[in-house]
């Protein structure tokens, strides 16, 4: 399933977020208990973040002829924030988190004295002059294989994880007032994006150098990281795209078609003759 949703993913009995929320929808729909659904997202955003390209899947024990109506059926029982925009069959080896190859994240920032009331809920307001310039430069020593400990914040929900990932790339994009920072990497440690985008804005903000970067990733001390700059605000933040392994992701013969929702149809009225 391909979902676009505005709150965090993670299950908690405490506050509705999009697994409960989609679990509870496919219980409905499949007649199945929640234990069995085995319901995973590709990532745990938190609280705040958007997605346009959360990946999940889940496992029932009987087949469908079409996915069009289970299509229908979880998009009339979602919030309207909460968007399934594909599902389709899936191969046994496919698992949405271990399947992956990278993730894309874009954080926008909206840069002029006045925020533009439609970026408000997806973009950062930043009233400083920002030198995007610096911020690219800065970007540019994120890219390759680093330890990330300097960037991750705690969390009691998180297993243990490598603290080394592999960025691919680090855009900074001008769009006018807007700027996009798209990231692309293996995977992300909690917060990681939130905060080197943080320390790009205080860079941009030419407060610090651009070479402050590969001195703080070196030190693999958070706190060193907290002298400059503090997470970035989760409403900027957007999981674009999650990308797999393509043998994990080829359908298996003789399944259902891939459902991208149904468009209606009226019946022509027939006119009366004179």
């Amino acid at each position: 399933m391909f979902i676009y949703y505005t709150l965090g993913w993670q299950y908690q009995e405490s506050s509705p977020t999009i697994q409960c929320l989609l679990e509870q929808a496919l219980i409905r729909v499949t007649k199945l208990e929640r234990k069995n659904l085995h319901l995973v997202g590709a990532s745990r955003t938190d609280a705040g973040v958007h997605a346009l390209g959360q990946v999940a899947h889940f496992v029932t024990p009987f087949n469908y002829d079409s996915l069009e109506s289970i299509h229908a059926a979880l998009n009339g029982l979602l919030p309207t924030d909460i968007r399934v925009r594909e599902i389709s069959p899936a191969a046994p080896e496919f698992h949405a988190r271990f399947s992956v190859t990278s993730k894309i994240y874009h954080y926008k920032i909206y840069n002029d004295t006045i925020m533009d009331p439609f970026q408000r809920q997806y973009a950062y307001h930043s009233v400083y002059k920002l030198n995007p310039d610096a911020m690219r430069e800065a970007a540019k020593y994120f890219i390759g294989k680093h330890d990330f400990s300097a960037f991750v914040n705690a969390s009691r929900n998180e297993w243990p994880r490598d603290p080394v990932k592999d960025i691919l790339r680090f855009d900074v994009i001008e769009m006018g007032c807007l700027l996009q920072l798209e990231v692309e990497g293996s995977g992300f440690l909690y917060r990681q994006v939130r905060n080197m985008v943080a320390l790009l804005l205080q860079i941009g903000r030419e407060a610090i150098p651009p070479d402050i970067v590969p001195k703080i990733l070196a030190t693999c001390d958070r706190k060193e990281l907290a002298k400059f700059a503090l997470s970035a605000p989760a409403h900027g933040l957007c999981l674009v795209a999650v990308k797999y392994n393509e043998e994990h992701i080829r359908l298996p013969t003789g399944c259902p078609a891939t459902s991208f929702g149904r468009h209606h149809s009226i019946r022509k009225c027939k006119l009366p003759s004179y």
